[in-house]
């Protein structure tokens, strides 16, 4: 049960990561001082506000039952994993060989770090 906590964690944290970057995007508006009003109709923004919302509260469950030097480094490192891969299928963005390395070397350090938590 913890672990599905934080695998729900990292993905409401990376969910909301992709909705902010589409609020962003044209043809949506952040306000501004023209249009004040335009983040009222930006839904992937306070979607990806609620889910960052939610994310938090996933993390605060999983840290009553994970110790906190398993939780970070699990629940950062997943959601930075998982934002590099959604940025390519979902934004086209490019995927060089050094960020599939560095993703690979993550997931080794953080496994070294919590295999004695299993």
């Amino acid at each position: 049960m913890k672990w599905l906590i934080l695998i729900l964690g990292i993905a409401a944290n990376a969910s909301a990561s992709v909705l902010v970057k589409m609020a962003m995007m044209p043809p949506r508006q952040f306000p501004s001082l023209s249009n004040p009003t335009a983040a009222l109709s930006n839904w992937p923004f306070w979607l990806g506000l609620g889910l960052y919302g939610a994310a938090f509260l996933l993390y605060a469950a999983a840290l009553t039952r994970l110790p906190l030097n398993v939780a970070h480094p699990v629940l950062t490192s997943g959601a930075i994993a998982t934002v590099a891969l959604l940025s390519v299928l979902i934004f086209r963005e490019q995927f060089y060989w050094t960020t599939g390395a560095g993703i690979l070397l993550v997931i080794a350090g953080v496994a070294m770090i919590s295999v004695r938590v299993a």
